[in-house]
């Protein structure tokens, strides 16, 4: 699997942050609509589905904690626990496909990660809200490496001064990464999209610092 991985490194991104949006503010990503290949892209889908401990957390609420409105996984190295939505995520050991997308998603976005927090929407229904990957042990500039698998999904960002828009449709094997003051100037979702049927797995790859 990780050679056919390594087959696609070289191939530079669709859109990079100089051209992306001409006259728009401009998030700091990197696209890779076909990043993997279709086939490719359904056989580690499937892998992943069968091989991850998935689990529902809750998270806190104005009228209490309710479930998270998909299901979630969190791997990565001992050391690299991470808290978001009053959510401890101690890390699970990596399993094998998810090791070796790692390794190929470290090879094009030019940096190491330790962890990687999986979201599975089991339908258009399940969704993630506005928000922003700026928690203290994600550093100042974090570089958020987003592996998309199954289903495509509209993936939206906001301009937090200017309120812009900018969307993609991630299809599965695409890969989208985050870097710069993307997290610090943008807010993303994946909004419900009722009409969607079938599954989505997204793979956030990520370097968390230690707590202290």
């Amino acid at each position: 699997m990780l050679n056919r991985f390594r087959r696609r490194l070289a191939r530079k991104p669709m859109h990079d942050s100089h051209d992306l949006f001409d006259d728009l503010p401009k998030p700091d990503v990197a696209w890779y609509p076909d990043w993997l290949a279709a086939d490719e892209a359904a056989r580690v889908f499937a892998q992943i589905v069968d091989e991850v401990a998935w689990q529902q957390d809750t998270m806190g609420t104005p009228a209490g904690r309710v479930p998270l409105p998909r299901l979630t996984a969190w791997q990565g190295e001992p050391e690299a626990v991470y808290v978001y939505s009053g959510i401890r995520n101690v890390p699970q050991s990596w399993t094998p496909a998810v090791a070796e997308l790692r390794t190929a998603v470290e090879a094009t976005a030019g940096c190491r990660f330790n962890s990687v927090l999986l979201n599975r929407y089991r339908s258009g229904t399940d969704s993630m809200g506005w928000h922003a990957d700026h928690e203290p042990e994600l550093g100042t500039q974090p570089v958020i490496a987003s592996v998309s698998l199954g289903v495509a999904r509209t993936f939206d960002l906001r301009h937090n001064k200017s309120g812009v828009v900018q969307s993609f449709q991630l299809k599965g094997g695409s890969l989208l990464v985050m870097k710069g003051d993307t997290q610090a100037h943008w807010r993303h979702r994946v909004p419900k999209e009722p009409r969607v049927t079938g599954e989505r797995i997204n793979l956030t790859f990520r370097w968390v610092s230690a707590r202290r």
